[in-house]
């Protein structure tokens, strides 16, 4: 793996594509490469949050535990996805598990090489603050939509921005998809077998098949399924 194809990732992250390429190329040249075989952990729950990550190949699955002991699925990520900016600048406990669902390789950006460049060039941290400030709004907004627009929207913005990752055929639970979109299972199950009876999906056992994603990009109410995720 080549610290390019890291900037390649970074540049097609809104936190840092706005640092301006030259900034992109030197944090990518500071990237070092780790391989994960399927089902090893690479981290747990508040481990110390020392590193951001790039997937260039794989899959990786961030969960976590209810209180009743059960795991919950905060998110899938794969090939492009970057994952770990705010541990990176924070260096808190990690909140949640992450591990590998496949092999998988990672691009590694420490948290102690990072701090050591801002040291060197305040400006590109003032930056990074006001990027992230930015990107705290957002967040509040996404908090916001979650408890106003029905479960339906929802679920059909969820189900075309993993369409964009893993194309028409994605391997989720419904209660997965039910930890994503804030519902339960039961919820998500009746609104799928709805869309099921339109024509818009199938569905099998642990994976949902998109037959009309332009009838669920209508139903998520925007061009851009993708601007509403994260």
């Amino acid at each position: 793996m080549k610290s390019s194809d890291f900037s390649v990732l970074l540049r097609l992250n809104p936190l840092f594509s706005d640092l301006g390429p030259e900034v992109v190329e030197t944090l990518s040249a500071m990237s070092t490469t780790r391989s994960l075989r399927a089902g090893e952990v690479l981290f747990r729950e508040n481990d110390l949050g020392d590193a951001l990550y790039g997937i260039r190949r794989g899959e990786i699955l961030i969960e976590t535990g209810s209180e009743a002991g059960k795991r919950v699925v905060l998110n899938t990520l794969g090939a492009g996805d970057i994952f770990g900016e705010i541990a990176l600048l924070d260096g808190q406990p990690r909140t949640a598990d992450a591990l590998a669902m496949e092999p998988t390789d990672l691009f590694v950006l420490r948290r102690s090489d990072l701090l050591s460049y801002l040291s060197r060039e305040p400006a590109i941290a003032i930056k990074l603050i006001e990027l992230l400030c930015a990107r705290v709004r957002y967040i509040a907004g996404q908090m916001n939509e979650m408890t106003v627009l029905p479960l339906s929207t929802r679920l059909a913005r969820r189900l075309t921005v993993l369409a964009e990752d893993f194309g028409s055929e994605i391997q989720i639970s419904q209660e997965q998809l039910g930890a994503y979109v804030g519902s339960t299972r039961e919820s998500v199950n009746r609104q799928l077998q709805a869309w099921r009876k339109a024509g818009h999906l199938d569905l099998k056992r642990g994976c949902i098949m998109l037959r009309n994603k332009e009838a669920l990009s209508k139903h998520a109410g925007r061009h851009d399924a993708r601007d509403s995720d994260w």
